[in-house]
């Protein structure tokens, strides 16, 4: 019995195309619509399991309905001289129309029941061209004022907030100023202050000195005056008896 045909329409067909750089994680979306009238059960499996996160990696899809895998690329360091060989399978099976338990469904299907699709990876470096687009996108978001469902967009910042704290640093410099200035001016009283105290403390040492000077002259002047006065009462007194 030949193997049947893949049911579901798968996009893109052949080739899972992620674009780089590789520093963080690439995204591609891979889309599985069922055109026929039955449910059908898939399957998204990968040669390289390791460097890929893919949800949902299997499902139901029911008649008619379209389902989107997003197929999420690890970091890593590409190599452009690196050919990649990674390959994804999407594998798919009529399941009952009163299935509920896909497990069971994939448990009890045959091999010639699968229905297989297979995609290659291919990794891409971004061009100029993809390059300058951001950059005009980057310089063209700033001009929008309103969104695309027609709501205003956030306006940007006010730079009168910038003037009013340039204006809160200047009065504070100036106050700053003013009290260097006024502690500037009570150190200069401080220092007079300390000169006059010096000069007043000079001139009361000079007159002290004056003063102490004047006493041990009035002393020493009047130590021989009291000498003359006891010489004279002792020569009186031995006059006195020698001559009674």
């Amino acid at each position: 019995m030949s193997k049947l045909e893949q049911i579901i329409v798968i996009e893109p067909p052949y080739d899972l195309k992620f674009k780089g750089p590789f520093t963080d994680v690439v995204t591609t979306n891979l889309k599985l619509k069922n055109p026929s009238d039955r449910k059908v059960c898939f399957k998204v499996k990968t040669t390289a399991p390791r460097r890929y996160c893919v949800r949902p990696n299997s499902g139901m899809i029911e008649s008619g309905a379209t389902v989107t895998v997003s197929v999420m690329l690890q970091p890593f360091d590409y190599d452009p001289n690196e050919k990649s060989k990674h390959k994804f399978m999407v594998q798919t099976i009529f399941a009952p129309s009163t299935a509920t338990d896909m497990d069971a469904v994939w448990k009890d299907a045959t091999p010639d029941d699968f229905m297989d699709s297979k995609l290659r990876c291919v990794f891409e470096l971004p061009t100029d061209n993809d390059k300058m687009d951001d950059v005009d996108a980057t310089k063209a978001a700033p001009v929008l004022n309103s969104n695309a469902d027609g709501t205003s967009a956030p306006k940007p910042i006010s730079t009168s907030v910038d003037d009013s704290e340039m204006k809160k640093l200047m009065d504070e410099c100036k106050r700053l100023q003013y009290d260097v200035g006024k502690l500037s001016d009570e150190n200069r009283q401080l220092k007079d202050e300390g000169l006059r105290m010096r000069k007043a403390h000079r001139s009361d040492n000079i007159v002290s000195s004056s003063g102490a000077t004047m006493s041990k002259q009035h002393s020493s002047s009047s130590l021989p005056s009291l000498l003359v006065v006891i010489a004279a009462i002792f020569i009186g007194f031995f006059l006195g008896k020698f001559v009674l």
